[in-house]
């Protein structure tokens, strides 16, 4: 399982050293050899193990969603993928395209989602937690509201 948040820096060949928490976590016989880099449905890029993205693609075609749906889902989500593959210092060399796709340089943030990783510049999640904070005190004053 990944867990937590780590800022990590793209080096000067586009390579990013995975979480030595996550490496850790690591086990070939659930997760494979290398990493998967897709779109996430959040539109940030997704790291998946291998194994655990194959389950995913699995679950796409299942579910209410129209043929029409599944066949342009696939298309994205295959079409922009990358295999990524680690080197023997635990770094991945993710692919120009899905960095410029993506909005990513110099410094991201790395968050382990329990089975994936989600990569995201620093400004995009600070913007997402200043917007989950808001949410968050919105919530609050509703429910004291009704308590009154």
């Amino acid at each position: 399982m990944f867990l937590g948040e780590h800022e990590h820096s793209l080096d000067a060949k586009q390579r990013l050293a995975i979480p030595s928490e996550f490496r850790d976590a690591w086990r070939t016989d659930r997760h494979g050899e290398s990493l998967i880099a897709a779109p996430g449905q959040n539109g940030w890029l997704w790291l998946w193990p291998e194994k655990k993205f194959e389950e995913h693609a699995d679950r796409i075609e299942s579910g209410l969603v129209t043929q029409e749906e599944v066949v342009r889902q696939n298309r994205d989500l295959f079409s922009r993928a990358a295999k990524v593959p680690f080197d023997s210092a635990g770094r991945i060399r993710i692919p120009d395209r899905l960095l410029k796709d993506f909005g990513l340089s110099g410094q991201v943030v790395i968050l382990g989602v329990r089975d994936h990783m989600e990569l995201v510049s620093i400004d995009e999640r600070n913007e997402e937690l200043d917007r989950a904070r808001e949410q968050d005190k919105k919530l609050k004053e509703r429910a004291r509201a009704r308590t009154t």
